[in-house]
C-alpha cells in the first residue's frame, strides 16, 4: 500500500504531462480539424447552461476542503473510504446543479401556461370583434354602394343636362353673333371678330355634322348667311387696304414711270417700301383666312379673290413701268445683243426676288397667280428681245446669247434662287430655245456656206510651200537663238565677276540654248498642226462644234456634228483633189491625211455620241409590183382576193429602213482610204517598172493558158523567150527599180515628215509601203524560179535577194532620215557659204 504512494515530484510529473497534453505547439494526444470542431460546438453548445447559485464561485475552497480531509489519511483503507465519500459528495453537488435548472424549467412551464390561458381569450375577444366588424363594414359597403349609384345618376343625369345645353348652344348663338355682324363699331381685325369666325366655324362644322335634327336646315342657311356676311367684311375690307395701297404709289409712279430702270433706294422706297406698309393692317387677317382653307370653300374663294385683288392692283404699278424700263434699255443696248439680254435679265432678276418677297409679306401660302403674274412681268422682255433675236445671224453672237441664258441666268441665278425666279427661269427658256432654234439654222447654213461650198484661195491650197517657209521660219528662229547664245557667252567670257555671276549666265545660256532648239522638236507637230495652219473649212468645223457643243442639246448636236463633219470631209477631200492636180498625188493625199487626223483628234473630247439615225424609204418592191400590175390587167376590177389592185398596194408599199451614221467612223473611213490610196501611190511611184513588168507577165501567162486550151497541145509558150522578159531586159528593170528607190524614197519620207512629222505615224505608212516593194520583188523572183531562167540569167539580172533587198530598203531609208536631219539642222550662214 506504501508502495502505492505517489510522491510529490511524480504528482508534479503527472500534472506537466496533463498540460504538456493539449500543448499547442508540441501536444501529446494531437487531434485533428474535425475533432477540434467538435470540441468547438460542444463548447459552444454549454457554453449559456444555467448553472446553480449553490455553486461555490471558488474552486480553491473546495480543494482546500478536500485537502483539509485527507491530511489525516493513514490507510489505504481509510483513504478509499475518504475517496467514495469525496466521490458521493461531488455527484450530490453535480445533481444540484440541474435540480436548479429543473425547478426553473418547471416555473417557466407555469408561466408560460397562464400566458396560454390569457391568449386564448384574447382570441376570444377578437372573434367578437371580428364578427362585430364585419357587420358594420358590410352595412357600410351597403350604404357606399347605394351613394355611388345615386351619384352615377346624378352624374348621367348632369352629363345629360350638359350635352343638351352644349347642344342648344350651337343654336341659341345665332342671335348673339347677328347682332356681333351688324354692329357697325366691329373691326375685322379685332379679336372680337375673329372669336365670331371661330364661332360661326364651329356652329356650321356641327350643323353640317348632325343633319337629321329638325331645325338643321333652316340653321345651317342662316349661320351660312353669316359667314357669307363676315367674308364679304373681310374681302371689302382688303379691297379698299390694297387699293389705298395702290393710290398711295401710284401718283408718285406716273411722275417717276421711267426711273424704274435705275432700282435705285428711292424707287425701292416708291415701288415697294409705301406698299409694304400696308401689309401689318392685313397680315394677320390673311394669315386667319388661311388657317381655315380646309373648313369651307368660302374661305379659299375669299383667299382667290384677294390674291386676285393684289396682283390686279401690282399690275397696275408695275406692268407699264417695267415695259417702258425694258424699251429703254433696248434703246440704250442697241446693237449690243449681248449687253441688252444680261442688262434686261439683272432688271427681271431684281423684280422678280422683290415681287415675290413683296407677295409674302402679305400672304403666307404661295398660289399659282404668283407664277402668272411675274410670267406676265417677263414676257415683256420676251416681247423686246425675241424680234430682235431672229433677226442676228453671227454663230458667235447666237452661241453667246445660249451661254449667258444657259449658264448666267439659269444655272446661276435660277438654280440658287429657284422659288422667286421660277417664272423667269421659264421664260428665259422660252428664249434661249428661240435663240438655239435660230443657231441650228444659221450654223446649217453657215455649213453649207463657208465648208461644203468653200471656195479655197490659192494661199489656202500652197502645199506643201507653207509647210517649207514655215520651217525655215522655225529654223532662223534657231539661228537667231543660236547666235544670242553665242554673243552671250562671249560677253561673259570677257566680263569679270563672281564665280556666282559666271554660273547665272551659264544657267541663262542653258535656258536660251533649250529654248531655241528646232522648231519639230521643240512643238512635237508639223506646222501643218499650228492652227492658223490648218485648212480654212476644218477649222471653223471645229470652231462651229466647239460653240455648238455648250449651246444646244446633246441630239440637236449629234445631228449638226453628223452634218458638219460630212461636208468637211467632203471639202477636204475637193481640196486634196485640187493639190493633186497642182502639185502632186502625193502631197494631195498626205494633206487629206493630216487634216482627217486633226479633225479626228479634235472631236475625240467631245463626250457625246456622234451616231446618228436616219429613216429612208425603200422604193424596190414598188417595181416589181407595178411590173406584176401590168402582167395582171385582166384581174384589175376582179372581186376576188386574187384583185390585181389589191395586191399592188399590198406588196407595192415602201418599206421604211433605219440606217446608222457615225460621224468617227466616216472620219476613220476616209481617212483609211487615205492612207490606202497613198501606200498605192508611194509604191507605184518607187517601183512603177517592176510593176508594169509584172502587170505584162501576168497578162501574157494568162493568154498563154488560153491559146494552150484552145489548141489542146502540149505546147507551152516560154516566157523567158519573150523580147520584154529577157534576161538583160529583166536585169534593166531591176536596176531601174532600184534607182528609182534610192531617187525617190526620200522624197516620199520627206513629206511624210513635213506634212505628219510624227515618227510612228510615218512608221505606219512606211511599213506597207515596204512590205509591197517586198512583195513585189518576190512575186519577180518567183516568175523566175517557175519559167526555166538558168543561173547565168539570174547573175545577168542581179535580182536582190529578200534580206538584201532588206537591208537595200533600211540603207535607203536611213539616208534619207540623215538628209532630212541635216536640212533641219542646217543654218541659212551655212547654206550661204555652201
Amino acid at each position: 500500500m506504501a508502495g502505492m504512494t505517489l510522491s510529490s515530484k511524480e504528482i508534479e510529473k503527472i500534472k506537466h504531462k496533463l498540460i504538456e497534453w493539449d500543448n499547442l505547439k508540441n501536444p501529446k494526444a494531437p487531434l485533428n480539424e474535425k475533432q477540434l470542431l467538435a470540441i468547438d460546438k460542444i463548447a459552444d453548445a454549454v457554453k449559456y447552461q444555467p448553472f446553480s447559485t449553490q455553486i461555490p464561485k471558488d474552486e480553491s475552497k473546495v480543494e482546500t476542503n478536500y485537502d483539509s480531509e485527507n491530511d489525516n489519511i493513514e490507510s489505504v483503507q481509510q483513504f478509499l473510504k475518504n475517496y467514495s465519500e469525496i466521490e458521493d459528495k461531488i455527484l450530490e453537488e453535480g445533481k444540484t446543479v440541474y435540480l436548479e435548472y429543473f425547478k426553473q424549467l418547471c416555473s417557466w412551464r407555469d408561466e408560460t401556461d397562464e400566458v396560454l390561458v390569457l391568449v386564448e381569450k384574447g382570441l376570444q375577444n377578437l372573434n367578437i370583434l371580428l364578427d362585430q366588424y364585419n357587420l358594420v363594414s358590410n352595412n357600410t359597403n351597403s350604404l357606399h354602394n347605394a351613394c355611388q349609384q345615386i351619384l352615377q345618376e346624378q352624374m348621367k343625369l348632369s352629363k345629360t343636362y350638359e350635352e343638351i345645353k352644349h347642344k342648344l348652344e350651337y343654336f341659341t348663338c345665332l342671335d348673339t353673333l347677328q347682332q356681333k355682324l351688324s354692329n357697325p363699331a366691329l373691326s375685322v381685325t379685332s379679336d372680337t371678330f375673329y372669336g365670331v369666325l371661330d364661332k360661326l366655324d364651329a356652329c356650321i362644322e356641327y350643323i353640317n355634322n348632325n343633319i337629321k335634327f329638325k331645325e338643321s336646315p333652316s340653321y345651317g342657311a342662316k349661320f351660312k348667311y353669316c359667314l357669307t356676311k363676315a367674308v364679304n367684311m373681310m374681302k371689302q375690307y382688303i379691297s379698299q387696304t390694297l387699293i389705298l395701297a395702290k393710290n398711295q404709289v401710284l401718283p408718285a409712279v406716273t411722275i417717276q414711270q421711267n426711273e424704274i430702270s435705275k432700282t435705285d433706294a428711292t424707287n425701292f422706297a416708291l415701288f415697294y417700301g409705301r406698299f409694304q406698309a400696308y401689309a401689318f393692317k392685313i397680315k394677320k387677317l390673311i394669315y386667319n383666312i388661311e388657317q381655315r382653307l380646309d373648313k369651307f370653300q368660302d374661305y379659299n374663294i375669299l383667299l382667290s379673290d384677294c390674291h386676285e385683288i393684289y396682283f390686279t392692283q401690282r399690275k397696275e404699278l408695275m406692268s407699264d413701268g417695267v415695259k417702258s424700263a425694258i424699251i429703254e434699255l433696248s434703246n440704250r443696248h442697241k446693237g449690243d445683243h449681248c449687253t441688252l439680254v444680261r442688262s434686261g435679265c439683272a432688271f427681271l432678276v431684281h423684280i422678280c426676288t422683290d415681287e415675290y418677297q413683296m407677295f409674302f409679306q402679305f400672304f403666307n401660302k404661295p398660289t399659282p397667280l404668283l407664277m402668272a403674274y411675274l410670267e406676265g412681268l417677263c414676257l415683256n422682255l420676251y416681247d423686246i428681245l425675241r424680234p430682235i433675236i431672229i433677226h442676228v445671224n453671227h454663230l458667235e453672237t447666237l452661241a453667246e446669247l445660249c451661254s449667258i441664258f444657259r449658264l448666267e441666268m439659269l444655272e446661276e441665278h435660277v438654280q440658287n434662287n429657284p422659288l422667286p425666279l421660277e417664272a423667269f427661269g421659264k421664260v428665259i427658256w422660252q428664249l434661249m430655245q428661240d435663240v438655239q432654234e435660230r443657231l441650228v439654222f444659221r450654223a446649217h447654213l453657215y455649213l453649207q456656206s463657208d465648208i461644203l461650198n468653200y471656195k479655197p484661195s490659192p494661199g489656202d491650197l500652197a502645199y506643201p510651200e507653207k509647210l517649207e517657209m514655215m520651217e525655215s521660219i522655225a529654223l532662223s528662229l534657231q539661228e537667231q537663238a543660236v547666235a544670242s547664245m553665242k554673243r552671250s557667252e562671249s560677253r561673259t567670257s570677257l566680263a569679270s565677276g563672281s564665280s556666282a555671276t559666271n554660273q547665272e549666265m551659264e544657267k541663262t545660256n542653258n535656258e536660251t540654248l533649250h529654248s531655241a532648239e528646232p522648231f519639230r522638236a521643240r512643238t512635237g507637230n508639223s506646222p501643218a498642226d499650228l492652227h492658223g495652219m490648218w485648212y480654212p473649212p476644218v477649222r471653223r468645223t471645229l470652231v462651229t462644234l466647239s460653240r455648238l457643243y455648250r449651246c444646244v442639246e446633246r441630239p440637236i448636236f449629234q445631228g449638226l456634228s453628223q452634218e458638219a463633219l460630212s461636208m468637211c470631209i467632203q471639202s477636204i477631200a475637193s481640196a486634196a483633189n485640187t493639190i493633186s492636180t497642182q502639185k502632186s498625188v502625193l502631197d494631195g493625199k498626205l494633206f487629206e491625211m493630216k487634216h482627217l487626223l486633226i479633225l479626228r483628234e479634235q472631236v475625240a473630247p467631245f463626250q457625246v455620241d456622234f451616231t446618228v439615225k436616219e429613216m429612208t424609204l425603200d422604193f424596190t418592191k414598188v417595181k416589181s409590183a407595178a411590173y406584176s400590175l401590168l402582167q395582171k390587167r385582166n384581174r384589175l376590177f376582179s372581186l376576188g382576193s386574187n384583185n390585181a389592185l389589191l395586191e399592188f398596194l399590198l406588196e407595192g408599199t415602201p418599206t421604211v429602213k433605219e440606217n446608222t451614221v457615225d460621224s468617227r467612223k466616216e472620219v476613220d473611213k476616209q481617212l483609211k482610204f487615205s492612207c490606202e490610196s497613198f501606200i498605192e501611190n508611194s509604191t507605184n511611184m518607187l517601183i512603177s517598172g517592176l510593176i508594169s513588168f509584172l502587170e505584162k507577165v501576168h497578162s501574157f501567162m494568162e493568154m498563154a493558158k488560153e491559146k494552150n486550151k484552145q489548141q489542146q497541145t502540149g505546147h507551152v509558150f516560154t516566157l523567158r523567150k519573150q523580147s520584154f522578159a529577157s534576161p538583160e531586159q529583166i536585169g534593166s528593170i531591176i536596176q531601174d527599180t532600184q534607182r528609182q528607190i534610192k531617187t525617190k524614197l526620200s522624197h516620199v519620207q520627206r513629206l511624210m515628215q513635213l506634212y505628219l512629222a510624227n515618227k510612228e505615224t510615218e512608221a505606219i505608212l512606211y511599213r506597207p509601203i515596204k512590205n509591197n516593194i517586198v512583195n513585189k520583188f518576190q512575186s519577180l523572183q518567183n516568175i523566175i524560179d517557175e519559167n526555166g531562167y538558168t543561173e547565168e540569167d539570174k547573175i545577168i539580172m542581179a535580182l536582190p535577194t529578200h534580206d538584201q533587198l532588206l537591208i537595200l530598203l533600211s540603207t535607203y531609208s536611213l539616208n534619207a532620215s540623215n538628209q532630212s536631219s541635216i536640212t533641219e539642222t542646217e543654218t541659212p550662214t551655212e547654206k550661204e557659204s555652201q
